[in-house]
């Protein structure tokens, strides 16, 4: 079975393989999910992530022009940028932790090797249209004169709206939080059981919070926790690395595994017959959510498109296909490994499944930690100040001791939802279903749509933009639905 699988990965990721090479100023930049702030007659500061789990901010004009130009591809400028810095900045970007609980995704709809057809497809699928909505972002940049998401928005739907997205914002980095506390809570506790110390998930996340997340939180200048997001991607790759040298080897197979003894019986590997099919049920649709957070970018498709240089639609898309095609595979890599090692008793965070006596993936986990230890705060400040800015309040009353306050409440209720919440898959295939469907699916298609009104030669991608937003609200109603099921 092994040979088999080894020939499908590099069959699925040989299309995606390209030579990267001459890495220059590999700027360390921070945390996925990002922040929009409500439109305001002044200058809007736009929250910009660079990491799935990495963010920073850009104090950005909003006096952009607000006429039609001419086609990118018919002129160029923009930043400095090449598209190997782009392509290794928005791969940062996309891949986080988050990709822990894709393969208990796959777990949701099959228990057999075979699952993993539909998988790579969903995987694919996925991908490929939030690489084309990323693209469509830039697209209305370079139409209306746009220098931010909030911008964009506000520049073809109107600022009465503004609202929706800012909430949306504001709610994916709750979530994100929300991820990073139960990840947190799991790591901590097999670390310290690792070294011979015995606590509950509770106590461990408890712990962590009062003496290292909250103390962060309450910091003013966060810029000197950007490089974190470089140590995330590492981990993630080291983490894939790890999984394949433990399913290759043979260590947590049955019946002989060296590491089996150490499971509970729930996490022991479980494989049954239904493979291929089961992406015909609902509970695929649990995949499909958890993959709409999973390519969360769009935020900073702005930002990308004008720091890149000799930035046409052409070049722009050449940095868009390579980082969205690299993420692919990295996403099916791991998510496959993972699958084919625990199957159907896959764990929503995977490393769970494995030994805390296993020095690789303890070491993984160590990565895991510091990785999101750094990144909370900096998505945190995106919770916070997302909120803030739904209740529209003004910047000169947001002073220290308001800000301490509400952080303080924000960090309580993200733990404490964090120790009663314990299946990472049902977080992340709702926030998918809830906000990753409206942040990838609908806003950006409505942003096109309306910035080529009335261009005769748009009308068949306007509508296929009306069908991807129509896909987006079902498969965002049914996943949330199956989610909660």
């Amino acid at each position: 079975m092994r040979s088999t699988t080894v020939s499908l990965l590099f069959l699925f990721l040989s299309p995606w393989i390209r030579p990267i090479s001459g890495f220059q100023a590999l700027q360390a930049t921070a945390p996925t999910r990002c922040r929009v702030q409500l439109r305001t007659p002044i200058s809007s500061p736009a929250f910009l992530s660079d990491g799935k789990n990495r963010k920073t901010w850009l104090r950005s004009s909003a006096a952009a022009s607000d006429g039609v130009g001419a086609s990118a591809d018919e002129t160029s400028g923009g930043g400095t940028a090449t598209i190997t810095n782009e392509v290794f900045n928005l791969v940062k970007s996309i891949v986080g932790c988050g990709v822990l609980s894709l393969p208990a995704g796959i777990a949701a709809f099959g228990n057999a090797p075979s699952a993993l057809v539909p998988a790579a497809f969903l995987i694919l699928l996925m991908g490929a249209i939030s690489a084309y909505t990323f693209s469509l972002l830039a697209r209305v940049c370079a139409l209306t004169g746009a220098t931010s998401y909030a911008d964009a928005w506000d520049k073809t739907r109107g600022r009465s709206t503004a609202w929706i997205v800012a909430a949306s914002s504001a709610f994916d980095c709750f979530a994100g939080n929300l991820s990073y506390s139960m990840i947190l809570a799991d790591t901590v506790r097999a670390l310290l059981a690792a070294v011979g110390i015995a606590v509950t998930r509770t106590t461990a996340l408890t712990g962590l919070t009062t003496t290292v997340l909250l103390p962060l939180c309450l910091v003013k200048n966060l810029s000197s926790l950007a490089p974190f997001s470089l140590v995330g991607l590492l981990g993630m790759v080291y983490t894939a690395v790890a999984m394949g040298i433990r399913y290759f080897g043979g260590a947590y197979a049955a019946p002989g595994g060296r590491f089996l003894a150490d499971l509970a019986p729930g996490m022991l590997p479980s494989f049954g017959a239904v493979g291929a099919a089961g992406a015909a049920t609902p509970q695929a649709l649990i995949l499909v959510s958890m993959l709409s957070t999973a390519y969360i970018a769009h935020f900073n498709a702005p930002k990308f498109y004008r720091e890149l240089k000799n930035n046409t639609l052409a070049r722009f898309n050449r940095m868009t296909a390579a980082s969205f095609g690299l993420s692919v595979a990295f996403y099916f890599v791991l998510a496959s490994l993972a699958f084919l090692t625990f199957g159907a008793s896959t764990a929503g965070m995977v490393l769970n499944n494995y030994s805390t006596k296993d020095l690789l993936i303890s070491a993984s986990r160590c990565a895991v930690a510091v990785s999101l230890i750094g990144s909370y705060p900096l998505m945190f400040v995106g919770t916070r100040d997302g909120l803030l800015d739904l209740l529209q309040l003004p910047e000169k009353q947001r002073t220290d001791s308001l800000l301490n306050k509400m952080s303080v409440g924000l960090v309580g209720i993200i733990t404490l939802l964090a120790t009663k919440v314990t299946d990472l898959t049902f977080v992340a295939s709702i926030s998918g279903a809830m906000l990753g469907t409206s942040l990838i699916f609908i806003f950006p298609t409505l942003m096109f749509r309306a910035a080529v009104r009335g261009d005769a030669s748009k009308k068949w991608e306007s509508r296929l933009c009306s069908l991807i937003a129509l896909v987006g609200a079902v498969v965002g109603t049914i996943g949330t639905k199956m989610a909660f099921n």
